[in-house]
């Protein structure tokens, strides 16, 4: 489910977003810092200040996380189900290497929420199919003189 293309925009966004809901079915979305895949079928995220996501999971683990290249503007949605990981469990060892380049001593990660993919749908922004010529090369230009880079 996870491509090639899904791995690397993964790898180049610095935010994902992680929608859930509670037990009465109120939404949540709340960025995420640390996050990665693991083979074709799971994304890893770490839960470094996350309560109220990992409650949410353990009462509905229905997700979405979204994460999208700032400059680019394109990226991708991925639909699936969510099971947590707590820093004590035996399994915590077999994730926290995935992230270990990205916290460092930087962050304590308290536990891992691990996302079985169950869809992956692209995200672009309306200049793709909107405006004729836009080209990741014109979407990254536009970006960096909106964004003053």
């Amino acid at each position: 489910m996870l491509s090639e293309a899904v791995k690397q925009s993964i790898s180049e966004s610095v935010l994902c977003w992680l929608a859930t809901c509670n037990e009465k079915g109120e939404p949540n979305c709340s960025p995420k810092e640390v996050f990665t895949f693991n083979g074709h079928s799971e994304l890893v995220i770490a839960n470094i200040a996350s309560p109220g996501s990992v409650t949410n999971i353990r009462s509905n683990p229905n997700v979405c996380v979204s994460f999208v290249h700032v400059f680019k503007q394109k990226g991708f949605k991925v639909k699936g189900t969510a099971r947590y990981i707590a820093n004590d469990s035996p399994e915590f060892d077999n994730y926290f290497p995935l992230v270990e380049g990205m916290v460092g001593n930087t962050f304590k990660v308290q536990g891992f929420i691990i996302v079985a993919v169950i869809s992956v749908s692209p995200i672009l922004a309306p200049a793709y199919y909107m405006v004729k010529g836009t080209t990741e090369e014109t979407q990254v230009a536009s970006a960096k003189k909106t964004y003053g880079v």
